[in-house]
C-alpha cells in the first residue's frame, strides 16, 4: 500500500518536472528552436490545431526557422497565429514557405525571461508539494484506518519528503541551466 503510494507520488512528481522542462523549452534564448512554437494553435477549418501539425517547422539556422504549411491557404492562418501569440516574432512571408527570424536578446529581454524563468520554477515546485501533500494525505488516510502503524506512517511521510526533494533539486537544476543559456552572449 505504502509503495503504491511512494511510486504514484514519483511519477506524478516525474511529470511536474517534465512539464517544467516543456515549458521553459518554450522560452526562447539566443537560438532558434522547433519548440519556440509547439504551443502556436491554428484555425484550421475551424479547429485550434497545433502548428506542427498543419506544417513542418525546421531550423534552417541559428537565428531562422522555416514554416511550411502543408496546405497553401493556411499561410494568412499561420502568419496570423503566430502574430497573435505571445512571442513577440514577426513572421515573414514568400509564398507558401514562412520564415521567422529571430532577433538577438537584449539585456532588457533577458532579464524578462530569467523572471519568467523563475515563475515557472515555482510553479513546478508547488506543484510537486501538492503531489506530496495528496501522498501523505493517503499515508495518514492508511494510518487512521489502522492498516499501518505510527512508525510506519513517519517512515513513509519522511521518503516521500525526500521524494520532494530530489525533484525540487532537478527542478533548480533545470532552472539554473536555462537562467545559464539565457545569460550567454
Amino acid at each position: 500500500m505504502v509503495e503504491d503510494i511512494k511510486k504514484d507520488a514519483a511519477a506524478r512528481m516525474q511529470k511536474c518536472l517534465d512539464q517544467f522542462k516543456q515549458a521553459l523549452a518554450k522560452l526562447r534564448t539566443g537560438r532558434a528552436s522547433t519548440a519556440l512554437l509547439e504551443h502556436v494553435k491554428v484555425d484550421y477549418y475551424g479547429n485550434e490545431t497545433p502548428l506542427n501539425q498543419v506544417a513542418s517547422i525546421v531550423v534552417e539556422d541559428a537565428r531562422t526557422l522555416t514554416i511550411t504549411p502543408w496546405e497553401k491557404n493556411l499561410v494568412p492562418a499561420i502568419e496570423k497565429a503566430i502574430l497573435a501569440s505571445d512571442l513577440g516574432l514577426t513572421p515573414n512571408t514568400a509564398g507558401t514557405v514562412i520564415r521567422i527570424n529571430l532577433p538577438p536578446l537584449t539585456e532588457e529581454r533577458r532579464r524578462e525571461l530569467i523572471k519568467l524563468v523563475k515563475a515557472e520554477t515555482e510553479s513546478a515546485r508547488v506543484a510537486i508539494r501538492n503531489v506530496r501533500r495528496d501522498a501523505n494525505q493517503a499515508i495518514k488516510e492508511l494510518a487512521k484506518d489502522k492498516r499501518i502503524t505510527g512508525d510506519a506512517e513517519k517512515k513513509a511521510e519522511s521518503e516521500i519528503q525526500k521524494l520532494t526533494d530530489q525533484y525540487i533539486a532537478k527542478a533548480e537544476e533545470a532552472m539554473a541551466a536555462k537562467e545559464k543559456e539565457l545569460l550567454a552572449v
